[in-house]
Formats: C-alpha cells, sequence, structure tokens
C-alpha cells in the first residue's frame, strides 16, 4: 500500500499571520487565559450574531460545559431521568455530558439523505419526561431549523445545537449554531478554523453565560462581575479571588489559542467560500454516481467533508473501498461514530434506543466520508470518483 496521501482529510489553514500572533503571545509572556481569549470571543460572538461567546479548551469541553450550565440553571426545570432526544448518529462528546448530568438519552434515527437526525420521527419520540433536544448538525449540514424549532415550541422543549463539524453553515440567513439556547463549536485542527485545540459556547443569555465562565474555572467567581447571577461577591477582593460557588472544571484555553482564532476567524468567509466551490464540483461529479449516496444540502452546508454511502454494487464492500483508497493515497474515515448506540459504552449509558435504527444503521456498515478543503481540489475528487469506479 502506498503511504504517500494524495488527498488528505485535514489540511493547514495557517500562514504567516498565525505564526506572528504565536510570536506575540510568546514575547507578551502570558500564556494562561487572558486578553486575547477575551477578543476573540467578543469577535466571534459578533460574527454569528450572538451577544456571547465563551471560549474552552476543547469542543468536547463545550458540550460538556453548556449541559452542565443548563441543568445548573434552574429555569430549565432539568432533573435525573429527564429525557433528552439526541440523534444516532454523532460524536461520543454530544452524548456523554448528558450521561454526566443524570439525563436519559433518546435516541432517534437520522435521515439517510442529510444524515441528520429525521425530523418526522423526533414527535414519536416525546413523552412526558422529555425535556431538550441536543441537535447535531453533521458534516457541515445544518439540521431545517425552522422546522425543528417549530417543533420544539409547540412541545415547549429546549434545544442545543452541536455545531462542532459545521461552522459558517446557515438556515434561512440564519448562521447554525445559534438557533438553540446555546451552540457549541470546535476549533481543532481538522476543522473549518484552527485553534491547535479549543471549543467555544453561543447563547444570548447573560445568566448561563456567566454560569459557563464559572464552570469553566473551577466553579469559583473570580471572572464574574462584582453584580453578577451566580453568586452574589463579598466585596473583598482577596476573598472573592478564591470563592468557590459551582461544581466546576478547568477547561480554560491558553492565550495562544484565543491569539490563533482571531486571525483565523478573519479569514472564516473566505475558507467557507473555498469549501463551498468544492462542494459545487463534488456534487456536480458525484450526483449522478451509481451505487454511491452523496449527503443531500439543507440550507447552506459548510461542507466539512464529502460523505459517501455505498449501495447497489457496493453494498457491503466498505472494506475494500477503505483498501482501494489507501492504495490510491486517499484518507477517508467513518462518517463520525456511526450507529453511535453499537458501541460497548452504551452498556454504561442510560438510554432508550428504538428497535430498528435503519439508516444509522447503514451509516454503520457503508459509510464513509473524504475530506475537503480550502483551496481547490478537482484533482483529488476525480482520484476518488476514478478509484470508485474501480472497485
Amino acid at each position: 500500500m502506498s503511504t504517500e496521501s494524495k488527498f488528505p482529510l485535514a489540511t493547514s489553514t495557517w500562514d504567516g499571520r498565525e505564526i506572528a500572533a504565536l510570536h506575540d503571545v510568546i514575547e507578551g509572556g502570558r500564556f494562561t487565559m487572558g486578553p486575547k481569549v477575551r477578543q476573540f470571543e467578543d469577535q466571534f460572538a459578533r460574527f454569528f450574531g450572538s451577544r456571547f461567546a465563551v471560549m474552552v479548551n476543547s469542543g468536547s469541553s463545550a458540550n460538556l460545559i453548556a449541559i452542565a450550565s443548563a441543568v445548573l440553571d434552574s429555569r430549565n426545570d432539568l432533573n435525573p431521568g429527564d429525557e433528552i432526544i439526541v440523534p444516532a448518529v454523532s460524536w461520543a462528546t454530544t452524548y456523554y455530558p448528558l450521561q454526566q448530568y443524570g439525563l436519559k438519552l433518546r435516541f432517534v434515527d437520522i435521515d439517510i439523505d442529510t444524515l441528520n437526525i429525521n425530523l418526522d420521527l423526533i414527535e414519536e419520540a416525546i413523552t412526558p419526561r422529555t425535556k431538550g433536544i441536543f441537535a447535531v448538525n453533521l458534516l457541515g449540514n445544518p439540521i431545517d431549523y425552522v422546522r425543528l424549532m417549530e417543533i420544539a415550541d409547540r412541545h415547549q422543549l429546549i434545544v442545543w445545537e452541536d455545531n462542532c463539524e459545521s461552522m459558517g453553515s446557515s438556515v434561512a440567513g440564519k448562521k447554525s449554531g445559534t438557533f438553540g439556547q446555546m451552540g457549541t463549536f470546535s476549533t481543532f485542527f481538522s476543522h473549518h478554523i484552527s485553534t491547535m485545540e479549543g471549543g467555544m459556547i453561543l447563547t444570548d443569555d447573560e445568566k448561563l453565560r456567566q454560569i459557563m465562565i464559572s464552570m469553566r474555572s473551577h466553579g469559583w467567581t473570580r471572572e464574574l462581575p462584582d453584580d453578577n447571577l451566580v453568586y452574589p461577591k463579598t466585596g473583598n477582593e482577596f476573598d472573592d479571588l478564591f470563592r468557590f460557588v459551582l461544581p466546576g472544571y478547568n477547561v480554560r484555553p491558553l492565550e495562544m489559542s484565543g491569539a490563533l482564532g482571531i486571525e483565523q476567524l478573519n479569514k472564516l468567509p473566505e475558507l467557507i467560500e473555498g469549501r463551498r466551490a468544492n462542494a459545487a464540483l463534488f456534487v456536480e461529479r458525484f450526483a449522478g454516481l451509481e451505487n454511491v449516496r452523496i449527503q443531500q444540502e439543507t440550507g447552506k452546508s459548510s461542507w466539512f467533508g464529502f460523505s459517501l454511502v455505498l449501495e447497489g454494487a457496493l453494498s457491503g464492500k466498505r472494506a475494500e473501498v477503505v483498501r482501494a483508497f489507501s492504495t490510491a493515497g486517499i484518507e477517508c474515515r467513518p462518517i463520525v461514530a456511526g450507529n453511535f448506540t453499537r458501541n460497548p459504552v452504551m452498556a454504561r449509558l442510560d438510554s432508550v434506543v428504538p428497535d430498528a435504527l435503519p439508516a444509522a444503521d447503514k451509516i454503520h456498515f457503508d459509510g464513509l466520508f473524504v475530506g475537503n478543503h480550502h483551496y481547490p481540489i478537482p484533482g483529488q475528487l476525480d482520484l476518488v470518483f476514478e478509484t470508485l469506479a474501480r472497485v
């Protein structure tokens, strides 16, 4: 097999501006979370049209802090055993925070074309214990939030968005990650922008923002304003620096990550434009390909990657396709985690799983995806097409 990657899954979006930003932090001598992180948070919130952004050290931590803060906010009335609807296909850390805070996972199958939760099945899954929906925008593709929010409003359900794979996508002119009570983002290397490691949570709610700020740093009051909504400060600065009021974590980002984020955010429109241009080529070339189903766009996808669901003569031959791709120098991965309910960790999760998840199973056994990039990749897409034709 060839070890040369002709079509990598992810590549860097950095140039001299990011390197200079790192040097500025090094020369300044402050490496822990500080003014660069706050600047990135402010600019990120403005870019996406939200009131507030809270940065953490990863997208997984963003999910953890968002769910923890939602549970700790008594206005949400979330209690152990309450049910949260989740899609059967997502990353592990969509689900784990719900379990860790005593909430029951109620799995719903996906739509085989969009790869997102099947909106037709959501209402069937709602019970008297259902309190919310943790929606996931998969591989850059947003859910139809006009319809989802109507369902949620009708049943008085909270909506959170895991938007870690779909930064820059939108529905009806509104950016994904801003429809629900909170929306989470990842700035890991392989994602739309990269701060090495990093995550972000958006919200319009001041109290939730303050809870998240406390939860991010040990559950203390140090970074909260004097007149805050979490716990009253004493006015004694020495005491207020070390008063712990919530069962928090330490998931703070580095100052370097904030500095990188500032530069990366400036590039985001151009990066998304490049990905969408590649997607137009991909759809044109692959839409009519026999034995392969591709993702159907909802709204404006930011095209994290290009999914390939094998059908017909290729069904059941994913291992052969993966070997052929590897030999050709094409990197590929399963579609997120496939049908997550097939993982052994399910024995440790409080959940309700339907008797059958046919779409998620199809993804689990016959789905894979290849990368997308911010620069033109016509030759790489041709290579994928030609390799599939030879399997």
